[in-house]
């Protein structure tokens, strides 16, 4: 059935920032003493929060500063304005809902000066700005599901006709524990990963738009 409106993650969804903000970390971690591999921050951060990764990185080892959070995100916040690519296909499929009449907004653990910078520079802040929620807006993060029940809330939909776009698991289990159906995109996370928790997967923006119903 074809979703009254369709609720997107933005980091790995909509844009291509995940690889940048890992870089970002594990140089970062580096210098306070802790060596992480690429595996290593993308199984600590993926669909998680910077915060939980300083937490995480402590647990370890790192000798991390009171004001290490705070440094981090501008960091990461510089090397994103340098160039943040749309992930492939996401304006075609914007496109597709807008001739379909189904709204869609962006519900992230990111902040939105993080999704100001990543969505302005690809042409996207205009599309999401009216209908935007953050976990930086004082709700929980990713899995509790109050993200994604707010955006419902603010697209005017009930959960369960609504769906959600997410990379991550943490982002798929906010969609199930919020009762709206999900679609895990796995052009990057392993498609079983996302698959093991009982959604249906696509590896591609053509590959969702399928799986949403909509026409061509």
């Amino acid at each position: 059935m074809t979703p009254k409106a369709v609720l997107f993650d933005c980091d790995g969804v909509l844009v291509d920032s995940e690889p940048i903000t890992d870089r970002v970390v594990i140089a970062n971690l580096a210098r306070h003493g802790l060596a992480v591999s690429e595996d290593d921050v993308a199984e600590l951060f993926l669909g998680g929060t910077l915060r939980g990764i300083g937490e995480a990185a402590r647990a370890r080892g790192a000798d991390l500063p009171e004001d290490w959070l705070d440094g981090l995100y501008a960091e990461t916040y510089r090397a994103l304005e340098a160039g943040t690519p749309v992930v492939d296909g996401v304006p075609a499929l914007l496109d597709r809902l807008d001739r379909s009449g189904i709204p869609y907004g962006v519900g992230s653990n990111g902040s939105r000066e993080k999704m100001k910078i990543t969505l302005g520079q690809n042409g996207l802040w205009s599309r999401f700005e009216s209908a935007m929620v953050s976990a930086h807006d004082g709700l929980p993060a990713k899995p509790a599901p109050d993200i994604y029940l707010k955006l419902a809330e603010t697209l005017g939909v009930a959960p369960a006709e609504a769906a959600v776009v997410d990379d991550s698991p943490a982002g798929l289990k906010a969609a199930l524990a919020a009762g709206i159906p999900a679609i895990g995109f796995a052009e990057r996370t392993p498609a079983d990963r996302l698959g093991a928790l009982g959604v249906p997967t696509a590896r591609s923006m053509g590959a969702v738009a399928e799986l949403l119903g909509l026409d061509p």
